[in-house]
């Protein structure tokens, strides 16, 4: 069993780790981090965890956004120049979507989807 802070475990073969327990949807997370050799590492606690945590959620909300609403893979060309260009369309996208967002306008990025093509 994991405790609510953390676990420090030996791996065979490939040596310590951290596990950290996390709750979501009524459902248990574990997560294992791994840093070699660095000081900072014996003081890694479980604020600690919960920063990273936040901060790899963020950076997937930004995918999941980029593919769902300003659909990066959606495209029907095959030069590279207007890959580039599509892409950086798609990006340029969610850096206004995320704009209106801050400033209040809406709510957030799929709440304009799903308004988008109503009557």
């Amino acid at each position: 069993m994991i405790p609510k802070d953390d676990l420090c475990v030996y791996l065979r073969g490939f040596g310590i780790v951290k596990v950290f327990r996390k709750g979501l949807k009524d459902q248990p997370r574990h997560y294992a981090l791994y840093q070699s050799n660095d000081p900072a590492w014996a003081t890694f606690d479980r604020e600690a965890f919960r920063n990273l945590h936040d901060q790899h959620w963020q950076i997937e909300q930004y995918h999941r956004t980029l593919k769902q609403v300003c659909h990066v893979e959606h495209f029907q060309i095959r030069q590279p120049t207007a890959i580039r260009n599509h892409v950086f369309a798609a990006i340029c996208g969610d850096v206004q979507l995320q704009r209106l967002r801050i400033d209040d306008v809406i709510c957030n990025c799929y709440q304009l989807k799903r308004r988008l093509f109503n009557g």
